[in-house]
C-alpha cells in the first residue's frame, strides 16, 4: 500500500502533457475484440484501469506487445475463453464493454455483474436491453450475465431510456457485425464514444451520427486491422487547470484537444483565470490572484462532466464567495466533501447539491479517496492546504491519473509517494 504526502502552499507553474483519455483506451481496447486482424494502439494511458483491461482480455487469448511508449499491439485471432471473471470485474465497471465484442463475433459472452468506484447505482439493465433487441438470450446466473446467440446478431431499432456512456459504446460495438442497421437514439454524445467509433470506421466499421443522440450502425460482415492514437484525456486536463487555479498559478497543458472541453473551459473562465487556447495547448494563468467561487450542474456531454465536479469543490473550498454544485449523474458522489470538512472546508451538502463556503487556506490532515476523481480533489484540497497533508487508499488515483505525483513535481508541488 502507497499513500501521498503533499506539503501545501506552492503556486503552481509549468508545463505538463496530457495523457491518453482513459475512458477512450477501455472501449477501444474491448473493440479490439471485434476483428482477427491485429491492431496497433498510440497513446496508451499507463493506468491500473488499462493494466485490468489487458489482463481481462489477455485472458480471453489475446497476445500483446508494448513498446517503451506504451504503444500497445494486439493479436486477437486466437481467442479460446469467453469468461469476463469476478475477480477482474469487481475492480473495474468498464469490464462490461467486453460484452458486446464477444457477443458480436463469437456468439456467446459470460461477464461477471461488475464493481468499481462507489459511487452509486450505474445498473447494467440496458447492456441486457439492448443486446436482447439484437438478438441475443440472456440470463443473470451466479453473478453472471450469460448472452448466447445462433449465428449473427440482428440490427434493431433501440432507444436507450437513459444517457449512458459504456451502454451506448456496448450497443456500438453489439451491432457493428450484426445483420442489417442498428439505430441507437438518446446516444450518449461524449467525445470518448466517437473516439471508439472513429477507430471501428477506421477498421472498416459503418457508423454515422456519433457525437450526436442518433447513431446509426450498418452492420458488416468482418472488421480488418489498423493502427490508432487515442484521444487526450480532457478529464486529466481539466484536473490540471483545477490545480492551477486552486493555487493562483499558471500552467500551460500540451497534447490536448480543446475542442472536447469546452463546458470546463467556460466555467474555469468564470473563476477569473485568463485562458489561451491552441489548437492542442491550453494556457491557464490567475496572475496571483484567488479564483472566484462557480457554480456548476452535471450533466451528460456536452454539459459539465460529472467527472470534474470533486475538483470544483476543491477548488471552491479556497474561492471567494460562494458556490453551488450540483450532481445529477450519480446519488452518491459526495463522499469527497466529508474528507475535505476534516481539512476546515466550509461545504454543506444536502442530498444531491453541496453549498461550498471559500475560506482563506485549509488546513492539512490525513484523508482517505473513496473513488477516482475524489482521490484528484483531495490532492488539490492538499496543494492549498497549510501544513502535511497525507492522503491514504490512493490505488483509486492510478486508475485514471498517469504519474500524478511526477506530473505535480515537475509544476513545483511539493508531493511524494510513499509506502506503509
Amino acid at each position: 500500500m502507497t499513500r501521498l504526502i503533499i506539503t501545501g502552499g506552492d503556486v503552481l507553474q509549468g508545463e505538463v502533457r496530457i495523457s491518453g483519455a482513459k475512458n477512450a483506451a477501455l472501449p477501444i481496447l474491448a473493440a479490439a475484440l471485434l476483428t482477427e486482424d491485429k491492431v496497433t494502439l498510440t497513446n496508451v494511458p499507463h493506468l491500473n484501469d488499462i493494466t485490468t483491461m489487458m489482463e481481462l482480455i489477455g485472458g480471453f487469448g489475446v497476445r500483446f506487445l508494448i513498446d517503451e511508449h506504451m504503444g500497445v499491439e494486439m493479436d486477437s485471432k486466437n481467442i479460446h475463453c469467453f469468461t469476463a471473471p469476478y475477480e477482474l470485474v469487481k475492480t473495474m465497471r468498464a469490464s462490461v464493454l467486453v460484452l458486446g465484442p464477444l457477443l458480436a463475433r463469437f456468439g456467446e459472452a459470460d461477464v461477471s455483474l461488475p464493481g468499481g468506484c462507489a459511487i452509486g447505482s450505474r445498473p447494467v439493465d440496458l447492456h441486457i436491453m439492448g443486446v436482447e433487441a439484437l438478438g441475443a438470450q440472456v440470463t443473470i446466473e451466479d453473478g453472471y450475465i450469460r448472452a448466447r446467440v445462433k449465428g449473427r446478431l440482428k440490427g434493431a431499432d433501440i432507444t436507450i431510456d437513459k444517457v449512458s456512456v459504456t451502454g451506448t459504446e456496448n450497443l456500438i460495438m453489439a451491432a457493428v457485425l450484426a445483420e442489417g442497421v442498428t439505430i441507437l437514439r438518446n446516444a450518449a454524445r461524449e467525445p470518448e464514444v466517437v473516439d471508439l467509433v472513429n477507430f471501428l470506421n477506421q477498421l472498416g466499421a459503418q457508423i454515422t451520427g456519433a457525437g450526436t443522440e442518433v447513431i446509426t450502425i450498418e452492420g458488416v460482415e468482418r472488421l480488418h486491422g489498423g493502427s490508432y492514437r487515442i484521444m487526450p484525456d480532457r478529464i486529466e486536463a481539466g484536473t490540471y487547470l483545477a490545480a492551477a487555479a486552486c493555487t493562483r498559478g499558471k500552467v500551460k497543458l500540451k497534447k490536448v484537444a480543446p475542442e472536447t472541453m469546452t463546458a470546463i473551459l467556460n466555467k474555469f473562465e468564470e473563476t477569473g483565470a485568463h485562458l489561451r487556447i491552441d489548437k492542442d495547448t491550453i494556457e491557464l494563468d490567475m496572475r496571483g490572484n484567488r479564483p472566484r467561487a462557480i457554480d456548476i450542474d452535471t450533466a451528460p456531454y456536452p454539459e459539465f462532466p460529472t467527472d470534474m465536479q470533486a475538483q470544483v469543490v476543491a477548488m471552491n473550498s479556497i474561492a471567494q464567495g460562494i458556490g453551488k454544485v450540483t450532481e445529477t449523474i450519480f446519488e452518491n458522489r459526495f463522499m469527497h466533501v466529508y474528507e475535505m470538512q476534516r481539512m476546515g472546508a466550509n461545504i454543506k451538502v444536502n442530498g444531491n447539491v453541496a453549498i461550498c463556503e471559500g475560506i482563506d487556506y485549509l488546513t492539512g490532515a490525513p484523508v482517505m479517496a473513496t473513488d477516482l476523481r475524489a482521490s484528484a480533489s483531495l490532492v488539490l484540497a492538499g496543494l492549498v492546504a497549510k501544513g502535511t497533508t497525507v492522503v491514504d487508499r490512493i490505488y483509486h488515483i492510478d486508475r485514471g491519473y498517469e504519474c500524478i505525483e511526477e506530473k505535480l513535481s515537475l509544476l513545483g508541488a511539493k508531493i511524494r509517494r510513499e509506502p506503509y
